[in-house]
């Protein structure tokens, strides 16, 4: 229960002060309490992606997307009590609560169990060209280009590492050999690493006809490898398993605001004029996790964009669901994205 009071906040904060909260304490969660410190509700993940899925604005007060009567633990619950509470009902924290329901504590899934190995494979994407970041990729493919003292792929695997995953494998095709070198079979991590190739490039969905897919038999993670998020992948593993699709793919929330006042019109009838008004669109986050039925569909050396794969499942009725990202999460495809990276993310992912 170390620090859980990194993770108390006020029901008049706003979703975005309360995800700055969650941010902060690490925990996933955020208790909100009134003066005394009575717990009046919590915000989990689950919440805010809820939250945002319905277009919310951050600026909303917590007290109106909280959970407002949230599952606790007493005081003198023991350990196999409260991790049998939270395996039954799917819970990552457990607020623990003292007869007056004042909150003195924070159980947490991963400290009652410690640290579990996760045997989901990963499946990360380093093949690409970079040719938006010449001359920085005229020789060293991009995932191997430093923020702050490591490369972009190292931190990716890393965050991979830190939530128990242990199973890798690396797409390569642009100057492999550098790839191969750097992280070899992945014995300094003491995980598994191993590697596919493309001769030509396949495109995110072709490289997974690749995988040796008699071994691909839990969901599997899939990643670009010029990402930089703090994406709790437990948390993303959990919502995939619970929803039974084929696919779950991580969506942004993306904004545009339309620079003219918009004309609504019903022949040569004005109906409405909205100024400059802002329309919101979920955007592909170039992360997913895919079924292994799904996986073994992709022929080998057969070109295929992962969006296409998708849409084929979706057109046979086939459940692929969005997992939004509220986390912090940058695509570093241009050079601006990668001086953005230098100065915000090398103290964000090593903490």
């Amino acid at each position: 229960m170390k620090n859980w009071d990194s993770a108390l906040t006020g029901p008049q904060a706003t979703l975005e002060e309360a995800i700055a909260t969650m941010d902060r304490s690490a925990l996933r969660i955020a208790l909100i309490v009134d003066d005394t410190r009575h717990l009046l509700g919590t915000l989990t993940d689950g919440d805010v992606r809820r939250a945002l899925l319905k277009h919310l604005p951050l600026s909303i007060p917590v007290d109106q997307v909280m959970c407002k009567a949230p599952q606790v633990a007493q005081k003198d619950w023991n350990r196999e009590r409260s991790l049998a509470v939270m395996e039954r009902m799917q819970l990552l924290q457990l607020p623990v609560v003292n007869e007056q329901g004042q909150v003195i504590g924070l159980e947490t899934l991963h400290g009652l169990l410690d640290k579990r190995l996760i045997s989901n494979p990963v499946f990360l994407m380093a093949g690409g060209f970079g040719t938006r970041l010449h001359p920085l990729t005229n020789d060293c493919p991009k995932p191997l280009l430093k923020v702050g003292d490591k490369p972009i792929l190292e931190l990716i695997l890393e965050s991979f590492i830190k939530a128990g995953f242990h199973r890798f494998f690396i797409s390569t095709h642009y100057l492999p050999e550098m790839v191969r070198d750097h992280f070899g079979d992945g014995e300094r991590w003491g995980v598994s690493i191993r590697y596919t190739h493309e001769e030509t490039p396949l495109g995110t969905g072709g490289a997974l006809g690749l995988l040796p897919q008699d071994e691909i038999n839990e969901p599997i993670f899939v990643m670009n490898g010029d990402l930089l998020t703090t994406l709790n992948y437990q948390e993303l593993l959990q919502f995939h398993t619970s929803h039974n699709g084929v696919a779950t793919m991580c969506v942004r929330e993306y904004e545009y605001q339309v620079p003219y006042g918009v004309v609504q019109s019903e022949g040569h009838l004005i109906r409405s004029m909205v100024e400059k008004p802002v329309q919101k669109f979920f955007v592909n986050a170039g992360v997913y996790v895919l079924s292994p039925e799904l996986v073994k569909r992709v022929k080998p050396n057969t070109r295929l964009d992962m969006p296409t794969l998708l849409e084929e499942a979706i057109a046979q009725d086939e459940n692929v669901t969005m997992f939004p990202v509220h986390e912090y999460w940058l695509d570093i495809g241009r050079m601006e994205d990668f001086k953005r990276a230098q100065e915000e993310i090398g103290g964000v992912l090593r903490g």
